[in-house]
């Protein structure tokens, strides 16, 4: 974001799978994911989703679960320099080509491409970002630490997060996006914090050791 400084951080490669969280419910750590709207995509108890990524989860089981795996989640800043490969100027992780299936998880002829679910993490690796970050574009949205407001106007300079007022953010578009756009790595949208659809997931990060 512009005028952001960037502090040392690591982040996930993938976003945090089924077999991920599972363990952080079965330490009574985490809630069992769940949803009253479309309970058909959610991925936590369908046989053979263990590599496909959580959804179905709210912003207080995200934390929860970051903070069992003693990591956090990006803050907003964070994550689009993340999604940009160290903050360059491109459209998407992968560059300014345009989202088609071949690099991402998104809606053409049926949710994820056809295949009526999510993929996979990082069954897409033309769509990585340089640093061979997975599905930044597509698959789940991905929960942010950060409050949503209209502008950057008032973003931490130091890369931290914002949070004054009550709705979320979420980053990076889903396999349920019908248009190419909703996958920019600059783009944003508001969502309620105890929302839990099957569109939005997160992956988490923490602050890179001391040299």
């Amino acid at each position: 974001l512009p005028g952001v400084r960037i502090r040392a951080f690591d982040i996930s490669q993938s976003e945090v799978t089924v077999e991920q969280y599972r363990r952080c419910v079965d330490a009574g750590r985490c809630g069992v994911p769940k949803t009253k709207v479309r309970r058909d995509y959610c991925n936590y108890e369908k046989d053979g989703r263990e590599r496909h990524p959580i959804n179905c989860i709210d912003y207080a089981q995200a934390k929860d679960f970051a903070a069992f795996a003693q990591a956090r989640l990006p803050t907003e800043s964070e994550w689009e320099y993340a999604a940009k490969s160290a903050g360059q100027k491109r459209k998407y992780p992968w560059g300014d080509e345009e989202a088609t299936c071949a690099r991402a998880s998104l809606y053409h002829e049926g949710y994820g491409c056809g295949a009526d679910s999510t993929f996979p993490v990082c069954s897409l690796p033309t769509g990585n970002t340089d640093h061979g970050l997975c599905d930044m574009a597509g698959n789940v949205w991905e929960w942010v630490q950060d409050k949503y407001k209209n502008t950057h106007a008032g973003t931490p300079l130091d890369g931290t997060a914002y949070t004054r007022g009550h709705y979320g953010v979420m980053r990076g578009g889903s396999f349920s996006s019908m248009r190419a756009y909703h996958l920019r790595a600059d783009r944003r949208s508001i969502v309620p914090p105890d929302e839990r659809r099957c569109f939005l997931g997160f992956r988490v990060a923490r602050d890179a050791p001391a040299k």
